[in-house]
């Protein structure tokens, strides 16, 4: 597995690399979170701007981006607009969606930018080259809070990420059987063979927390924690969190 540089953190080589998310409706609230947040033990910081009242307004986004950037200091920043039709608080317009997503990273304020590799080719296409002119890392994603699809459709998806020029491989599944988290686990381990790009797979809600802690054994280099509230169901408190990522990579040495 290659490595990929966000910042100052390195993803891809040993312990998988922890992410926690601002997810706040005011820049107030965003910036005191950015504060808190920044003596924690923790990689990299993910802004949720769907949550953000201000999401429809690029000017507010980049104004309170900056803002975030600075109460954050050297901890690398993710930007991230989750779309309604993959979980999040919104709905956008494809283009509307990579223009922004252009926005953050040639602001020099997102280190990284998450992009939802099925909203729609021509716009993630934009999307992507866009955002790497600008020198930020893309994370491709995939959520899907219904179900778990197949081993077969889930490597399909990842593998129009890797295809499309994402730098790092997101895919987060909705289980209802532990089948469902070992299909997840079985794609990520398959994917990790045929590719040199980081993986981030997780397989939400309780059934699937083992995902966020054993990903450095199928081949899956970033998870997420929760500080106080999940922004997504299953997080771990990133306490516990580092604690049993800690245990497994050095039981696994």
């Amino acid at each position: 597995m290659k490595t990929v540089n966000i910042r100052t953190i390195a993803v891809g080589a040993g312990i998988p690399r922890v992410l926690v998310s601002v997810a706040c409706p005011t820049a107030e609230e965003i910036v005191a979170r950015g504060h808190e947040l920044a003596p924690m033990a923790f990689d990299i910081a993910e802004w949720r701007v769907d949550h953000y009242d201000g999401a429809r307004n690029p000017a507010s986004v980049l104004d309170t981006l900056a803002r975030l950037r600075d109460a954050l200091g050297d901890k690398p920043l993710l930007f991230t607009f989750r779309t309604a039709k993959e979980g999040g608080m919104r709905s956008i317009a494809p283009e509307t969606y990579a223009e922004l997503n252009i926005a953050a990273a040639e602001s020099g304020c997102a280190d990284a930018v998450d992009v939802e590799i099925l909203a729609g080719d021509g716009a993630v296409r934009r999307c992507i080259d866009g955002v790497h002119r600008a020198g930020a890392v893309v994370i491709g994603s995939h959520h899907t809070f219904e179900d778990t699809p197949s081993k077969e459709e889930l490597l399909t998806r990842l593998r129009k990420m890797r295809d499309m020029g994402a730098d790092i491989l997101k895919l987060a599944v909705m289980p209802h059987s532990r089948t469902d988290v070992l299909t997840l686990l079985c794609a990520a381990d398959e994917m990790s063979r045929e590719t040199d790009c980081p993986l981030a797979v997780m397989s939400l809600a309780p059934l699937g927390a083992v995902t966020r802690v054993c990903g450095e054994a199928f081949g899956s280099a970033l998870t997420f924690a929760a500080v106080g509230q999940p922004s997504a169901p299953g997080q771990l408190p990133l306490e516990q969190l580092n604690t049993a990522l800690k245990i497994l990579h050095e039981a696994g040495r």
